[in-house]
């Protein structure tokens, strides 16, 4: 058997588990795969807080000093 992990849009999601239950497939529902670990959030939380601070450079910036532009 496999596995298959899809991400539906709310419009997709009614069609998927519609075609899953006609055609006798079992499947569950997890909402909470969804959910990023807390290391990940506080990550996240301190690059937004550097961004606040001016703590950042554009995206141009960054080739320029990698040599790729």
């Amino acid at each position: 058997m496999s596995t298959y992990i899809v991400t539906p849009t709310p419009d997709q999601e009614k069609l998927i588990a519609d075609f899953l239950e006609e055609q006798h497939i079992s499947f569950i529902k997890d909402e909470s795969i969804n959910d990023l670990p807390q290391h990940v959030l506080d990550g996240i939380a301190r690059g937004r807080a550097e961004i606040a601070a001016g703590n950042f450079i554009t995206h141009e910036e960054f080739k320029k000093r990698i040599g790729v532009v």
